[in-house]
């Protein structure tokens, strides 16, 4: 008895530590940090663990992400690592075990309902420290400088076109979902402030393709056959547009055209595109060399290293591609245990009960999924606190109701 409102503190910090992590992604490392202690010691100082773990154990998406974490624990035990290298790359993915605490504190609709607020607002500060830094009103600021030829929000530019656009997408379902007219339509304007600050503004090439996938997703399942019709107008409209008043939006798009058609196979690179393009390649042999289980976790760095030595090309750490990360470290039973967790995503959220949710679950696995191709997501700290997050939020929301099996009385 005595315990008890200690255990009642302790969620109430937990509850509100989850909401504040929703707006501090976006914006700081270190509060994330922070707040993520909390949210761990305030997990065990609530207790209720039973009741916990039978919650994880009902969640596929936790399990899943269990599952993944677990793999890259176990290849901790073999591979070719340097010094150091094993836990420091475990501690990047230390973000999955957080889909099942998290998980146990947004089975409250409110805690969800304050978390995606929390969340929105922060990324309407990003797109606002955008438009400030684009009209060259923060190249001198002492607190938060950004130039207009790079007007990034608060994170760097394939950062912050993933945040943006995903928040994009989130204010579309909230106006879709919403009754009341004029909060209506200040959600759509919400959401076509942060497509255009993606599109027109955004040096991530990564979020031109993530705003444009959201939204055939969003338009496809919202209206049929229509609304491929009209996203496939609006997004040729949007594109030319784009291309032609916009000198980012052409001059990424023209340099990657430009540095692919450049690239030679075996040929060392000096462009992003050709670079990225040698990364894959050189992974995928070592892939190919150990396929079952990979070189065990934390041994990218050691093999790409001796894969390209002699040949004068560019030694990474990060082959930019998180299937590929995932394969040279675990090998291809690990890359299974990747595209796993995001079938479950994607299976589990059409058992929710809420469109919103299956919508926003469905959507959060287009996201992470395609910009797995280009990028190292769930290795990198915004990205991967960002997808673990919003996966436990999405589902921990209640799913349908199965009917009883026949002849069966409950």
């Amino acid at each position: 008895m005595r315990y008890q409102p200690v255990a009642a503190a302790a969620d109430a910090v937990g509850r509100w530590g989850v909401i504040a992590l929703g707006f501090s992604i976006p914006i700081s490392v270190a509060l994330d940090n922070v707040l993520l202690a909390l949210i761990a010691l305030a997990w065990l100082a609530a207790g209720e663990l039973r009741e916990k773990l039978s919650i994880i154990r009902g969640n596929p998406v936790a399990l899943a992400a269990l599952g993944l974490f677990g793999m890259l624990t176990l290849g901790l035990a073999y591979g070719s690592s340097n010094p150091g290298d094993g836990l420091h790359y475990l501690g990047k993915y230390l973000d999955l075990l957080f889909v099942p605490l998290f998980l146990t504190f947004f089975r409250d609709a409110n805690i969800r309902k304050w978390a995606l607020i929390a969340f929105s607002l922060a990324a309407i500060a990003s797109v606002m420290v955008s438009y400030l830094a684009h009209m060259n009103l923060l190249a001198d600021s002492s607190l938060l400088r950004r130039e207009p030829t790079l007007p990034n929000g608060f994170k760097a530019s394939i950062t912050h076109g993933l945040i943006v656009a995903f928040a994009a997408y989130l204010f579309a379902l909230v106006a879709r979902a919403e009754q009341n007219k004029n909060r209506r339509l200040g959600y759509i304007a919400l959401s076509l402030f942060a497509a255009h600050n993606v599109v027109f503004m955004g040096f991530g090439r990564t979020g031109y393709l993530l705003i444009a996938l959201l939204f055939l997703y969003f338009f496809v399942v919202t209206l049929g056959r229509r609304g491929l019709v009209l996203v496939s107008a609006m997004g040729l409209a949007m594109f030319l547009t784009a291309y032609v008043t916009s000198t980012i939006f052409h001059q990424r798009l023209n340099d990657a055209a430009q540095e692919f058609s450049q690239w030679e196979l075996g040929k060392p690179s000096k462009t992003s595109v050709g670079e990225r393009l040698e990364y894959y390649v050189t992974s995928i042999g070592i892939i190919r060399a150990h396929p079952l289980i990979g070189t065990g976790t934390g041994s990218f760095p050691a093999e790409y290293a001796r894969a390209v030595a002699g040949r004068n090309m560019m030694v990474t750490v990060n082959p930019h591609n998180e299937y590929l990360m995932i394969a040279v470290q675990i090998g291809l039973i690990g890359l299974a245990s990747l595209i796993y967790l995001f079938y479950r995503q994607w299976r589990y959220a059409g058992e929710l009960e809420r469109p919103f949710y299956r919508d926003l679950g469905r959507g959060l696995v287009l996201t992470f999924a395609v910009g797995c191709l280009f990028n190292s997501l769930l290795l990198d700290h915004t990205e991967g606190l960002l997808f673990a997050w919003l996966s436990a939020l999405v589902f921990a929301a209640p799913a349908k109701t199965r009917p009883p099996l026949a002849g069966y009385t409950p």
